[in-house]
């Protein structure tokens, strides 16, 4: 007896177009062949999407936050080096008092090359030595001058108190198709001992 069921249910339909509006939105990538299913299709013992978590990590406090010296700390794996400014204006995912405080990758998008000077006067990041890109860090990492096409990945922050705690990454890292690099790496810690990113463990 043949299947009457239709190939693509309705709700699968719906919550497929919601999610694929809300991604181009966003200008991130969906992958081809991802499926989406509802609480209802879990329950009938369709596996899911696989997720990746995050690790929770300090990486400074507020104070450290200047105008005029970076802070530089890796995230979320060992060796992803980022920077962490106060831009002195309101900026996209800024946190502090002015929501001002931001930090980005520092690995430019172009090429990979890392990039390690900042101009405080115009919030700039760069230019890098490898072909002179720069990176506007008050305007979400995006390129001023330069070769690169993409703008710096955002590394998301929350404060906790006076800590400053990292929690995701917004964008791919340059080189990397998966910002964790799979299970079994190594998650960079605030005290810089590293723990397994397949045991859960997130510095506190």
């Amino acid at each position: 007896m043949e299947n009457d069921e239709p190939l693509l249910r309705r709700r699968d339909f719906i919550l497929g177009g919601v999610a694929i509006g809300s991604v181009l939105a966003a200008g991130a990538i969906l992958p081809l062949g991802l499926v989406l299913r509802d609480d209802e299709d879990l329950a009938e013992g369709i596996s899911g999407v696989q997720v990746a978590y995050f690790p929770r990590t300090k990486v400074g406090t507020i104070g450290q936050a200047s105008t005029t010296d970076p802070l530089f700390f890796d995230y979320p794996l060992t060796g992803q080096s980022n920077v962490l400014v106060d831009v002195g204006q309101r900026a996209i995912g800024g946190i502090g008092q002015e929501r001002s405080v931001v930090a980005f990758s520092n690995i430019c998008t172009h090429m990979g090359c890392p990039i390690t000077d900042y101009n405080a006067d115009e919030r700039v990041l760069g230019p890098c030595v490898c072909h002179f890109t720069t990176f506007d860090l008050a305007k979400d990492g995006q390129v001023v001058l330069g070769q690169a096409t993409q703008n710096l990945p955002r590394v998301l922050l929350e404060l906790d108190g006076d800590n400053i705690i990292a929690t995701g990454v917004f964008r791919l890292i340059s080189g990397y198709a998966n910002n964790l690099g799979g299970v079994n790496v190594e998650i960079a810690a605030a005290n810089g001992a590293g723990t397994s990113a397949s045991s859960g463990a997130t510095d506190d």
